[in-house]
């Protein structure tokens, strides 16, 4: 069953705004206070996404001072152990990136050294950091996800890449999008239109991780939606819609100049009201807690096709989620400073 743009939902762009969660700009850092939790930032770790989780870190240290909350931010090496049982942080906010920071084990770590930490549980991390188990379970909530196949790198030296890639070809037919079964940022993602660049697509894929995802290409608005729990519930950000000169990958993400913006999306009512519910179902079919991101493409049936659902967002200052709170006419510090609080009391 599919979720349909037509019908009503109890998630309406009216949700928006969080009550509690606003706040009136400032226009200056506040003094730190004295009773706000201390929090620790994780960012960096070894994975290819490195780079990118300390920008976000920086951007959320920023945002959280100007907020007047005490913050440090630490890598992950062999000092963090000691760090957290030194320093007793009220709360940790993970803000890795990639195998580590959202495949659940760190998170694994926090809860076997009783660390509060901010956001989804290691559990609920690896389902929705493994995109095809991540896929069947937004199936079985009802939600759409373009078709596709899972293959190991090993199958193509067992049974010859040529013959693989031609029956999955001549499947699914092109264009196809490959991608690496775990992983974010877009690192390995690549949009293929004819069979010659696909076994370039495989390697490249193979290059971030053993087991490649392959799925049928959509065309059609893609969006990108964030969901928070606020206290009485999961709330959606404003949808920002991605126009992007070509593939949104890792360099459209981060390097700006390439992608146009619109937050929120150029979207109807009932196209807004649908694809908002559909964001939220994916956030609580996948058990996520605290904040997540609904990546999808509205296609041009007006079925909205999960891509993925990120369990820690990117941050940096050509970040979406950062884009949909302003877009909210919220001011960043406040909510970044009450995302902390609700999640020290939930």
């Amino acid at each position: 069953m599919n979720h349909h743009p037509d019908r009503p939902s109890a998630h309406q762009i009216d949700t928006l705004v969080v009550p509690g969660l606003s706040g009136a700009p400032t226009g200056r850092q506040l003094a730190i206070d004295p009773h706000s939790p201390r929090v620790a930032i994780l960012a960096g770790g070894l994975s290819h996404e490195r780079e990118v989780s300390l920008r976000s870190g920086r951007r959320v240290a920023d945002a959280l001072r100007a907020a007047g909350v005490p913050v440090t931010i630490h890598d992950v090496d062999t000092d963090l152990l000691a760090f957290l049982a030194r320093e007793k942080p009220d709360i940790v906010w993970p803000l890795l990136h990639g195998a580590g920071g959202e495949d659940g084990s760190l998170r694994d770590i926090l809860e076997l050294e009783s660390v509060s930490y901010l956001g989804s549980t290691p559990k609920a991390s690896r389902i929705a950091f493994d995109k095809p188990i991540a896929k069947e379970r937004l199936l079985s909530a009802g939600l759409s996800t373009p078709d596709w196949i899972t293959l190991p790198q090993d199958l193509f030296r067992d049974l010859g890449a040529a013959g693989v890639l031609a029956a999955v070809a001549d499947h699914f037919g092109l264009p196809v999008v490959v991608k690496p079964t775990r992983g974010g940022s877009s690192l390995g993602v690549t949009h293929v239109s004819d069979r010659e660049g696909l076994a370039r697509a495989m390697v490249n894929c193979f290059a971030y991780h053993p087991h490649a995802l392959i799925e049928r290409a959509v065309e059609g608005i893609e969006l990108e939606i964030p969901v928070i729990d606020g206290p009485d519930g999961p709330v959606v950000l404003p949808p920002v819609e991605i126009l992007a000169d070509g593939p949104f990958d890792y360099d459209a993400r981060y390097n700006a100049g390439r992608v146009e913006y619109f937050a929120p999306a150029r979207l109807s009512a009932s196209q807004m009201a649908y694809v908002c519910d559909v964001a939220v179902t994916a956030h609580t079919s996948l058990e996520l807690r605290h904040y997540s991101r609904t990546d999808l493409i509205l296609d041009s049936s007006g079925v909205a096709q999960v891509l993925e659902v990120a369990v820690a967002p990117g941050m940096t200052e050509t970040s979406l989620f950062p884009m949909s709170v302003e877009a909210s006419g919220q001011e960043l510090p406040q909510l970044y400073r009450s995302l902390v609080h609700n999640a020290l009391t939930s």
